[in-house]
């Protein structure tokens, strides 16, 4: 057995997820100290998917954080892809082949984070070989961490996080989401809130994928739903709720991989429930 195999998350003298740690909390708080500085709006796919140069610079203080310990590996970050799902999936089937492949989103919330509604978080995800290892999750408004490392639980505060208890959608609080693109994802997200409204206990909409992911982990949610993601949304979260006891999959209830842009994370408990309204409403994206 050689060294490598004995030390799998060692490269180098620091560990991939003390790098994402380092990474995502430092662009945290730099995030945090422009808040409410921001000058000039930029507009992407749609006039509700906004990115700003806060955005674009603490995506390039990560990629010099990460390539710095790891010059050989890829990087996937939002603001170094062209607007549109398309682009997006195009991106992703480019460097999918990758055998490390980190998938950044700099700031997740970027209209929260404009109008200084403090709900906006960093993502910081590592995947070999297509399958993400280490999922890390800053908040800089609350100063919460969560981290993930494939195999081995997940944490907020240096405390395992486990999932919520609520065994139907009738005791369930349930995370939605409102995308950016108004023609297409917009109207079955809408759908799927009219579906979900009256039977679930209430629903929330925070403005940000990744926290939603985080909040599910450690159970303060008890599913979240949305379609239209993208990867950067998605991969850091989709190991905490794996790694907390949760389900993460598609909309229709595939198990959850890179491509994935549809998705249904849960406690578990409520997840076939929360699949089968949504077929039933039509809301899956994927008719």
């Amino acid at each position: 057995m050689n060294e490598k195999e004995k030390t799998p998350y060692v490269v180098t003298s620091k560990s991939y997820t003390a790098v994402a740690i380092n990474a995502a909390s430092k662009a945290g708080e730099w995030i945090k100290s422009r808040l409410g500085t921001v000058s000039e709006l930029g507009i992407k796919y749609s006039p509700q998917d906004l990115v700003t140069e806060v955005d674009k610079g603490a995506e390039q203080m990560i990629r010099r954080l990460i390539l710095t310990h790891f010059p050989e590996h890829a990087i996937l970050g939002e603001e170094g892809v062209e607007p549109g799902p398309e682009a997006s999936a195009r991106a992703l089937q480019e460097i999918q082949d990758e055998e490390y492949l980190w998938i950044v989103d700099p700031v997740d919330g970027t209209t929260n984070f404009v109008h200084g509604f403090p709900f906006f978080s960093v993502s910081i995800a590592l995947a070999h070989r297509g399958e993400v290892i280490v999922g890390v999750i800053y908040d800089p408004s609350r100063d919460e961490l969560f981290v993930a490392e494939k195999g081995k639980g997940a944490y907020v505060h240096g405390n395992r996080m486990g999932v919520s208890g609520e065994q139907e959608l009738a005791h369930s609080l349930v995370a939605v989401g409102f995308p950016a693109d108004p023609n297409y994802t917009l109207p079955i997200n809408m759908a799927a809130v009219q579906a979900l409204a009256p039977q679930v206990r209430n629903l929330r909409a925070g403005g940000s994928a990744a926290l939603h992911l985080a909040y599910v982990a450690a159970g303060r949610l008890s599913a979240y739903t949305e379609i239209g993601l993208k990867p950067w949304d998605i991969a850091a979260g989709a190991l905490l709720v794996a790694e907390s006891g949760g389900t993460i999959t598609d909309t229709v209830g595939t198990p959850y991989d890179l491509s994935v842009s549809h998705i249904v994370a849960s406690n578990g408990k409520i997840h076939d429930a929360l699949t089968g309204v949504l077929k039933e409403a039509k809301a899956t994206g994927m008719e």
